[in-house]
């Protein structure tokens, strides 16, 4: 696979990736290296990374608990002192091992650590892969409000290695495939047509297309001023949706591709209502969605404090929450406005 190049860093593909990582460690002469994962990278992904990396620098390994319960400040404060206590200089390197917790987390301990440290991303999920890994976006969840403390600031490199997906579940796998069809419906339908046929020996190709969209989006709004919001389709009522599940001790915590899921019906079925996407396109994308993940029943006493939670979204102006929705396939509209009474009926279209 060819490498793409993002603004100041290039993701690169498997064995040039590795290559890459080597020359990087050995030009910048660091005078050591961190490599960060939580229990299950460290169980099924280092072994398979250890040997590919060239270094006699000391190598440390600091481990977190995984799940985005974690992603946190508190969090952050640990792997701040096991670096200070591993005498960790500016002159340090840490590798993020792992899926989007710890790639957004990493970079963001990585950023503000003695002012900033180099990092290099080596996402081993199918979800971190595809949207977690690109875009300079680093940052940790405030109580249940998701990123809302975080920087814009890029690795030095990023690797993707497929091979690392096959230490998947089913589950986390198709959490990945929510973000891919993401892409698909605002950008690239080809995609759309790839997921009906694809097979996970072939997902390079898949992942390769994904990277790409999101890094041309990136390249021309590096902060999310406009066009770079579309990024967001889905994500709007499905973070609340996915925040509430998470703080709420009677639900089940929804995987982020299980929420964004939901999110993409609701808003799809806004979009019906609001711009008049054809009919036809919404049973589409529900069916699509709903062969795929399992069904979650969202109760009318749940309402009103995912509405609340919206109120946190990072899209918002003047406490105004904006949505991006669909024309149509591979055309969409920023900043829409909703009434409660559409965000309602758009959650009972899912319910039904």
């Amino acid at each position: 696979m060819k490498s793409i190049k993002a603004a100041t860093y290039y993701v690169h593909f498997k064995q040039n990736g590795y290559g890459e990582l080597n020359s990087l460690i050995q030009n910048e002469d660091y005078s050591s290296i961190f490599i960060l994962v939580d229990e299950n990278s460290l169980e099924y992904c280092y072994p398979k990374f250890i040997p590919l990396l060239e270094t006699d620098k000391r190598i440390e390994i600091i481990e977190i608990e995984s799940g985005e319960i974690n992603k946190n400040l508190d969090t952050c404060s640990g792997v701040w002192n096991a670096l200070t206590e591993l005498n960790a200089d500016r002159n340090s390197l840490l590798i993020t091992l792992g899926g989007g917790v710890i790639t957004d987390l990493g970079g963001f301990v990585a950023a503000t650590y003695k002012r900033g440290i180099d990092f290099v991303n080596i996402p081993t999920t199918l979800l971190s892969m595809v949207d977690a890994s690109v875009g300079g976006k680093t940052g940790v969840d405030l109580g249940v409000l998701k990123n809302q403390i975080g920087l814009f600031v890029n690795p030095q490199i990023v690797i993707i290695d497929e091979d690392f997906l096959t230490t998947l579940n089913d589950r986390e796998y198709n959490s990945g495939i929510a973000e891919i069809i993401k892409y698909g419906l605002t950008y690239d339908t080809n995609l759309i047509d790839y997921l009906k046929t694809f097979e996970k020996s072939t997902i390079n190709k898949i992942i390769h297309r994904s990277i790409e969209i999101k890094n041309e989006i990136v390249l021309k709004d590096p902060r999310e001023k406009g066009l770079r919001k579309v990024l967001n389709f889905g994500h709007t009522l499905g973070h609340a949706i996915e925040s509430y599940f998470l703080e709420n001790n009677n639900k089940d915590s929804l995987t982020h591709g299980e929420a964004i899921a939901i999110g993409m019906v609701c808003e799809s079925y806004l979009s019906y209502k609001v711009l008049k996407l054809p009919i036809e396109k919404l049973i589409v994308i529900k069916n699509m969605i709903s062969t795929m993940y399992e069904k979650v029943t969202i109760q009318q006493e749940d309402y009103a404090a995912i509405f609340e939670l919206l109120k946190h979204d990072k899209k918002n102006n003047n406490g105004e929450v904006n949505f991006v929705l669909l024309n149509d396939f591979e055309e969409f509209k920023l900043d829409c406005k909703i009434s409660n009474k559409l965000l309602i009926e758009s959650i009972e279209y899912y319910n039904s």
